[in-house]
């Protein structure tokens, strides 16, 4: 029900908490959007007559959970974008990967390409051509019995950015067979969420601040929040 699914919305904006699978937009499977599904809640819930317009501010993956922004005017979505492009959303994302030895702490500097055919990033260590500089930082903010919870910060938005970095320092995602995790989830997503977002409202130019909860039936999920 995408009613349950708002964390925040006003004349100007609608902020979402994806579940793992759901599409941001259309893609090539031809499956049903959340952008689809939203447009058709508002339609009925507002009682509009004509089409409602709704604009997709960032994506993040099909197999992610978390937030996502969209715009309900044309101008929130032209400033939205711009700040999106500036780098002035801080977004934080939460990770569960394997115990393994690592630093509580560590800023990972690497370069991505990607690759169309496979849509996956190749990582190296040095620039390279056609790679993107990447960067992000991470720290440990819960240790379970099995895996750690890492909380990152983004400083940059690279194509699978987060799985292709932790999984150069072998510590690939929980459930994500693509970088490298040995084995999948029970639904088809990975554990990586995208937690909170940080922005300056396009509008009322006043701070924002938005969480969102994690998948409550998800028993490692569920360990992460207690």
């Amino acid at each position: 029900m995408i009613a349950n699914q708002i964390v925040y919305e006003d004349n100007h904006l609608l902020i979402i908490n994806k579940k793992c699978g759901q599409l941001v937009q259309g893609d090539k499977t031809g499956d049903k959007s959340l952008l689809e599904e939203i447009k058709a809640f508002i339609k009925v819930r507002d009682h509009k007559p004509g089409n409602v317009f709704l604009g997709l501010v960032h994506r993040i993956d099909r197999p992610t959970s978390g937030l996502v922004i969209y715009a309900k005017t044309s101008k929130a979505l032209s400033r939205l974008t711009q700040i999106v492009k500036n780098r002035e959303v801080e977004k934080t994302y939460w990770a569960v990967v394997p115990k393994e030895i690592i630093p509580p702490e560590q800023k990972l500097v690497n370069y991505l390409r990607k690759n169309e055919k496979t849509n996956k990033a190749t990582v190296f260590d040095r620039p390279t051509e056609g790679a993107k500089e990447a960067k992000l930082f991470y720290k440990v903010i819960k240790y379970l019995e099995n895996y750690l919870l890492l909380e990152i910060n983004l400083e940059t938005g690279r194509h699978h950015q987060i799985r292709a970095q932790l999984a150069k320092i072998k510590i690939p995602i929980k459930g994500d067979l693509k970088y490298g995790s040995p084995r999948s989830n029970s639904d088809g997503g990975i554990h990586l969420h995208a937690r909170k977002l940080k922005l300056i409202h396009p509008v009322t130019k006043e701070l924002l601040e938005v969480v969102a909860p994690t998948n409550p039936d998800d028993a490692i999920w569920k360990a992460c929040e207690n």
